[in-house]
């Protein structure tokens, strides 16, 4: 019986099923796009990780036994341990190792440590990697939380999809609690009841919801390969590969059917609460138990405006759904919008613009040292352009608590300035020294920009011809200033006669080098230099007698070249070619080209674009699907309150205000309750990046904020509209029979 009334139904109402079937198939196919490209996008990301910097977890320095590797193995959770070949040097290995369960590796690493006899300093952890599986130092007191706020977002937009399924389900299933009361005067039971609705639920949804699923899935496929054929000339890319996990399946079919089946039974679960004659009585048509004031409104509108009040009151738990999911995905379009505007804004203040006259093309000549590097003269000798050839090592030193600055003792002190990053002990701090190493003819041009004369030229620590070391004099005034907008204070107080650089593993090593000169301006190299540390700049020569005390060189060597010329992007590319054809096949190295670097960033930068458009689409779709599944519903339902009020003398201008009032209403709450919680969720987010707030509110995404907004408004006028339009068509009489 039950099975034929459900068949007999859907065929009668097919509005209904239509409505179902529309809203299971949309939501299934936009919840299962957007977890896949979610997945997909993850993957990339940590593929490009492990691409870049490998796929180790945890890495351990130091100097070992042969037997190492096997003790690192039987510790419990280690799955392989394996000796880095290209950063190992002689003794001393570089072992990186992953673990079976990764999430207890910031417990685990301490304790093999512990039972290997190394220190601390000796581990590291692969923090890049680790935050793509969301695992994090626990002694971080700001860990990387672009993962969690993407998963934020997809948390957030799901929700909305979801609730598309479950709107239509309440005005269906709600204007038909009456017809169920009748069945259940007759004899029919609750389960039986139930069993209708999960019946006609089954019908209507599974086929839209498995189409829906699949149909996402193929639309990921096809993004990916378009993502890649607008990405195919950025250089330093991997191709995207589409991939896909059950898991993700699982999750979409189980949040589609789990929303259907509560949707389903939710109406069955209150008739089994209400006796036959409550649900009987029910007329599908809203009212309040008791008259409340809407003083706002009939300030604004007059009496239009307290009945357009009383009716939203009424309406209230069943708008509730739809003002949540317009709230969410506007909430949602817009942090997204904000965050990548401030992502964009970051990257080109702190990369593009501060290094576009620094360099133009830049070479790393891969596990090179510098003084085997055969090709210097021949580059340095090129026409048309300034080139510079260095390499990095790393070394610390001794500073006396006399020589530090005044202004640093204004700030507070060294330990206020740098906290961790100075140890002080006997009337001195040991501070980080890291050595640039150019070549001779470089670091001569470069030694008399910073105001070293020709007699003083000669000096070096064996008294042969050559120079010794230029400070940079400057210290990060982290006390009045941010990371974003530094501000650099001098580090000494004057220029020291001689400066003992340290090796950085034993400092008992040691070398006594005279200083030339203390600048506050470094050298023209697209380098970052350290906040805390004294930077030396030294030549190759010099470094060719210290190399055996300091050590710790870098492994790479660099080649800045900057065009003396014109500076456009053929230009650039022949001297990219002319440095390829010196640099042959004998070595590996990577080139960069700033002004492709830029095409291609922007071209990133498009493609996300283009993404988020299409996700902002969606979010609009999912509040506007909403607002139409709701807003005709209830409007039809209410025919017999538009009837009582056209029998006493409101008039179609009048019923019209009263719609306008209530759509501006619907769609102006999730409008005020979005906006001050994404002010304070960017005005967090420019804290936290230390950018200015003019900065960003000069890129602010405010013309599709202001699209987004206006869809709204359309979309919700609209469904006004048309469900307005019946109900004024509807004759007097019809629209209150048997209303008494």
């Amino acid at each position: 019986m039950w099975k034929d009334y459900s068949e007999g139904f859907i065929k009668r109402n097919r509005a209904f099923g239509i409505s179902i079937f529309a809203a299971a198939f949309i939501s299934a196919l936009f919840l299962s796009l957007l977890c896949s490209l979610f997945y997909n996008l993850w993957r990339y990301e940590t593929e490009a990780v492990i691409l870049e910097e490998g796929g180790w977890q945890a890495r351990i320095t130091g100097i070992f036994e042969k037997g190492i590797l096997s003790d690192i193995e039987n510790f419990a959770n280690v799955k392989t341990a394996e000796v880095n070949e290209r950063l190992s040097e002689g003794r001393e290995l570089v072992i990186d190792i992953c673990f079976q369960d990764m999430r207890t590796i910031y417990r685990d690493m301490p304790l093999l440590a512990d039972l290997l006899g190394i220190p601390g300093s000796a581990v590291s952890y692969h923090e890049r990697l680790l935050s793509r599986y969301l695992i994090h130092d626990p002694q971080d007191p700001a860990p990387p939380l672009l993962l969690v706020f993407y998963l934020t977002v997809l948390l957030i937009v799901s929700v909305s999809l979801v609730l598309i399924i479950h709107n239509s389900f309440a005005v269906s299933m709600n204007a038909r609690v009456r017809q169920f009361g009748i069945f259940s005067s007759i004899g029919a039971t609750p389960a039986q009841i139930r069993s209708c609705l999960l019946q006609e639920a089954a019908a209507l949804c599974t086929f839209p919801i498995l189409l829906g699923s699949f149909i996402g899935i193929a639309i990921t496929f096809g993004t990916i390969q378009i993502v890649n054929i607008l990405a195919e000339n950025i250089a330093g890319r991997h191709k995207a590969v589409f991939t896909y996990h059950p898991l993700v399946f699982a999750v979409t079919l189980i949040a589609a059917f789990l929303t259907v089946l509560i949707s389903a039974w939710m109406p069955a679960f209150r008739l089994s609460r209400s006796t036959p004659l409550e649900a009987i009585k029910n007329t599908g048509e809203l009212r309040l138990k008791r008259r409340k004031n809407s003083p706002i409104l009939a300030l604004l509108f007059g009496i239009e405006g307290e009945l357009a009040g009383n009716a939203l009151k009424a309406q209230r738990k069943a708008l509730r759904t739809s003002t949540l999911s317009l709230t969410l995905s506007f909430l949602g379009f817009t942090l997204m919008l904000c965050f990548f505007t401030l992502s964009g804004i970051s990257t080109e203040h702190t990369y593009f613009e501060r290094y576009q006259d620094a360099w133009d093309i830049m070479v790393t000549v891969k596990d090179t040292n510098m003084e085997n590097f055969p090709l210097k003269d021949e580059i340095l000798a090129l026409n048309g352009i300034d080139s510079v050839i260095y390499q990095k090592a790393e070394a610390s030193c001794s500073v006396p608590k006399a020589d530090i600055s005044k202004e640093i003792k204004k700030l507070g002190g060294l330990e206020a300035v740098a906290g961790g990053s100075v140890s002080a002990s006997d009337g001195s701090y040991s501070v980080r020294a890291p050595i640039v190493i150019m070549d001779d003819d470089s670091f001569e041009k470069y030694y008399r920009q910073a105001g070293v004369g020709p007699e003083e030229a000669g000096r070096d620590i064996s008294g042969e011809s050559g120079p010794g070391s230029i400070v940079l004099n400057r210290i990060w005034d982290s006390v009045d200033s941010n990371f974003r907008y530094k501000e650099y204070v001098p580090f000494l107080s004057e220029k020291p006669e001689t400066v003992v650089l340290q090796n950085a593993d034993q400092t008992a090593d040691a070398v006594e080098i005279p200083v030339l000169a203390c600048t506050q301006e470094p050298p023209v190299l697209r380098e970052e230099y350290e906040n805390y540390a004294l930077v030396q700049f030294i030549s190759l020569s010099t470094w060719k007698q210290i190399e055996d005390v300091i050590g710790n060189a870098g492994p790479d060597t660099y080649i800045r070249v900057l065009s003396e010329s014109g500076r456009t992007l053929s230009e650039l590319n022949t001297i990219e070619t002319e440095l390829s054809g010196i640099m042959g096949h004998g070595f590996s190295y990577e080139t960069e080209n700033r002004i492709q670097e830029k095409m291609d960033n922007d071209a990133m930068l498009n493609g996300y674009k283009l993404m988020i458009g299409a996700l902002c689409a969606l979010l609009a779709f999912i509040g506007i699907a909403n607002v139409f599944s709701n807003t005709l519903g209830f409007v039809q339902q209410r025919k017999r309150e538009f009837a009582r009020y056209m029998s006493i003398g409101m008039t179609p201008g009048g019923m019209r205000k009263m719609f306008c009032i209530e759509a501006l209403v619907i769609a102006g709450r999730p409008l005020l309750v979005t906006l001050p919680l994404t002010g304070a969720a960017v005005g967090f987010m420019i804290t936290a990046s230390d950018l200015d707030a003019e900065e960003f509110l000069a890129a602010a995404p405010v013309v599709p904020v202001t699209i987004f907004i206006s869809a709204i408004f359309g979309f919700v006028a609209l469904a006004y509209y048309l469900g307005g339009r019946k109900m004024l068509k509807c004759s007097l009489a019809e629209a209150l029979r048997g209303l008494i």
